[in-house]
């Protein structure tokens, strides 16, 4: 199966290049789902399907179905249980029952339960391809950070947490006033993080990919570039870069032509920015593409004469080698990014990375985390961790490596 993810700052026309290449997809025999991670779905409107709004899958042309997620009831499936207990909380504090309803609803919770939706057609089966139309960027990469962020929490502070209540919860009734959680919630929320936990794994496998959509201004370009870092830094494949409404370079007007040269000049920067990956143009059309045809027009121009399900190649973001003796080393692809930029440290079995606003804490492997960081550098748009046996005496404080360049 293949999984591709159409992210790009808002306004680029992602959702119109994510239903053109489902609409390539299915015309080309494959069974094709597309789904809306954005809260303001638009995919039913892209297709020309006015009013209606298919909370299951709905097949829309031969081979082609369109769900967009029905975020309140697959909330309720599966946080039903911790908004119980929440609610029973906020009303022995006297709470306003309707505000405490609003309280208890998880910012973001629509792009979260989209992705589990994901998560479901993926394991039933049935589906040659999935073309996921993201929320614009920051939201999207808070998304796919999620269930690593809280896959560190659940591992090593919910089960202090069980226990402590367990064993304080009559004093705490008491002396609270308000009631303790119980086993149902603390199940509901570890089964919510094994359904985000197996997203991540098949948003990171060898199947699945991420394209990013953005058209030829230098202000949508740099966000393009920040997000290709941040997705490489928590593992995840780019695969391809679409410039979106690129006017054709004819003769014209002096406006448009004016917009023809500051386009170009963006697009040599996009191909420098993003050397080694293509990147795809689509054409400013003469009319908004709108209806299962016309998008896969505009897609058909857009893919050309190359494979619009082609899987990526290569080994991914992260890798690990063999050096001389007994050591090793990690690779982290990290575009556009120096050495100024990057913060390692490492904390027991943890290496905790931090690039700009975002922070990865990467679990070593148990052959690595026997190992010691020896040095660090940024080369070439990666950074390479080096590590070696330990020392007969090892030193057992925590490990703080700023990188260097050697």
């Amino acid at each position: 199966m293949r999984i591709i993810l159409f992210t790009g700052k808002g306004g680029v026309g992602k959702s119109t290049v994510a239903a053109g290449t489902a609409a390539l997809s299915a015309a080309g025999g494959h069974r094709t789902l597309v789904i809306s991670t954005d809260a303001a779905h638009s995919l039913a409107d892209a297709y020309g399907l006015g009013a209606v709004r298919p909370l299951e899958p709905t097949e829309v042309a031969p081979n082609l179905y369109l769900q967009q997620v029905d975020a309140q009831q697959r909330f309720e499936q599966s946080w039903a249980d911790v908004q119980r207990y929440l609610l029973s909380v906020l009303d022995a504090v006297g709470m306003d029952p309707v505000a405490a309803e609003e309280m208890t609803v998880i910012p973001g919770a629509e792009e979260v339960l989209a992705l589990l939706e994901l998560r479901q057609h993926a394991r039933r089966g049935g589906w040659d391809v999935i073309v996921i139309d993201c929320a614009p960027t920051a939201e999207t990469l808070r998304l796919l950070a999620l269930p690593e962020a809280l896959g560190w929490y659940l591992e090593r502070l919910l089960p202090i947490q069980r226990r402590l209540v367990r064993a304080l919860r009559p004093l705490l009734d008491r002396a609270a006033g308000v009631p303790m959680p119980g086993d149902d919630v603390f199940d509901a929320i570890t089964r919510l993080h094994d359904e985000l936990d197996d997203v991540h794994d098949l948003l990171r496998g060898s199947g699945a990919s991420v394209r990013l959509v953005l058209t030829p201004e230098q202000v949508v370009l740099a966000e393009a570039r920040r997000a290709y870092t941040s997705l490489s830094l928590f593992g995840y494949r780019v695969d391809a870069v679409v410039a979106n409404r690129v006017f054709p370079a004819a003769d014209g007007d002096t406006w448009r032509a004016g917009w023809v040269r500051a386009q170009q000049a963006v697009l040599a920067e996009v191909q420098q920015s993003f050397a080694g990956l293509p990147v795809l143009t689509a054409p400013y059309q003469s009319a908004e593409p709108v209806g299962v045809e016309a998008l896969g027009v505009l897609a058909a121009e857009l893919y050309d004469a190359t494979d619009p399900l082609a899987e990526p190649v290569g080994q991914g973001p992260f890798r690990v080698t063999r050096s001389q003796g007994a050591g090793a080393v990690i690779h982290l692809s990290l575009p556009f990014v120096t050495r100024e930029d990057v913060d390692l440290a490492r904390n027991g079995d943890e290496l905790v990375l931090t690039v700009g606003s975002y922070r990865r804490l990467l679990t070593l492997p148990a052959g690595l985390a026997r190992l010691r960081v020896v040095g660090a550098r940024v080369a070439d748009g990666e950074l390479q961790v080096r590590f070696a046996e330990q020392p007969d005496q090892p030193d057992h404080r925590p490990d703080r490596q700023k990188k260097d360049a050697r």
